[in-house]
């Protein structure tokens, strides 16, 4: 290599192989200003600088995730395959601690899907829960008052008796992303699938050796071996990092978050926010 060479960047010069990494890791959707979640909004940019870069061979996604919002989910999936599809280039996916439910979701975004043996994946299903009150409204003297236009307006309201019609529509719409997230799946990992539709859609999840064997990852592996082994012992992995200005990387704040006395407003919704997301990570002993 000669002086000019040197000084060009090394993901810059010709023949050397670079792979851009992105890590998606979170709760999916469960969004407070204080407690930001994963969603198509904040990861859209990360995703274009990495499917820019140049020299790039593939794309790395690092999925730690315990699911979250189908529909962000869904957006952040599509996304990259759209991206995938425009720079042909290939998605090398590695989970790390979960990639359960909205978390495997993205990660069946990838052309190949790379766990460690102690990594949780699966959980192919939907999950909603809440709480009922109207006992204890009785019990302390409190009359609920609800006035509606239109007839469902107040479904499964916890202030009032569980209705088993509101039960119902909700098991309906339930069904209908659980069959999305089906398709999905069986699109993505067609030929790889080993095992019945009522075991691998159940909602269960396994540990990365039996996820491998189920066809829901494709192998045992982490990050810089695999690539390394693909792409050769100078292959340039580039993490791809969120971008914010000085003052808010100084102060540890994300653009755009609130500060001062607002920051006190949103302690409630920031608490329920994580009382929210630790019961996502609790769902897999996490």
């Amino acid at each position: 290599m000669n002086f000019i060479q040197r000084l060009i960047p090394a993901r810059w010069r010709r023949g050397v192989a670079v792979v851009p990494v992105v890590r998606l890791a979170g709760a999916i959707g469960a969004v407070t200003p204080l407690r930001p979640g994963l969603s198509l909004a904040g990861v859209a940019k990360l995703l274009d600088r990495a499917f820019g870069m140049r020299n790039a061979k593939a794309i790395a996604v690092v999925i730690n995730s315990p699911g979250g919002s189908p529909v962000q989910s869904r957006q952040i999936y599509l996304r990259i395959r759209q991206l995938a599809a425009e720079k042909k280039l290939p998605v090398l996916v590695f989970t790390e601690d979960v990639a359960a439910s909205g978390g495997y979701m993205i990660a069946c975004a990838g052309d190949e899907i790379f766990c460690d043996p102690s990594t949780i994946l699966g959980s192919i299903g939907v999950v909603g829960g809440s709480f009922g009150f109207p006992e204890l409204l009785r019990r302390i003297g409190i009359e609920r008052r609800v006035y509606t236009a239109g007839e469902h307006k107040s479904t499964l309201d916890p202030f009032l008796p569980e209705n088993p019609d509101d039960v119902a529509r909700l098991k309906a719409i339930q069904r209908d992303i659980h069959a999305t997230f089906i398709a999905l799946v069986k699109e993505r990992r067609a030929g790889r699938l080993k095992g019945a539709d009522s075991y691998l859609f159940s909602g269960e999840y396994w540990a990365g050796g039996q996820a491998v064997e189920l066809g829901l990852a494709d192998a045992i592996g982490d990050l810089r071996s695999v690539l390394r082994a693909r792409f050769g012992e100078e292959v340039k992995i580039m993490p791809v990092a969120q971008q914010g200005g000085m003052l808010s990387g100084l102060i540890g704040r994300r653009p755009g978050a609130i500060s001062g006395a607002d920051v006190f407003a949103e302690l409630p919704d920031a608490t329920i926010s994580a009382l929210e997301a630790r019961a996502l990570w609790a769902r897999f002993g996490l």
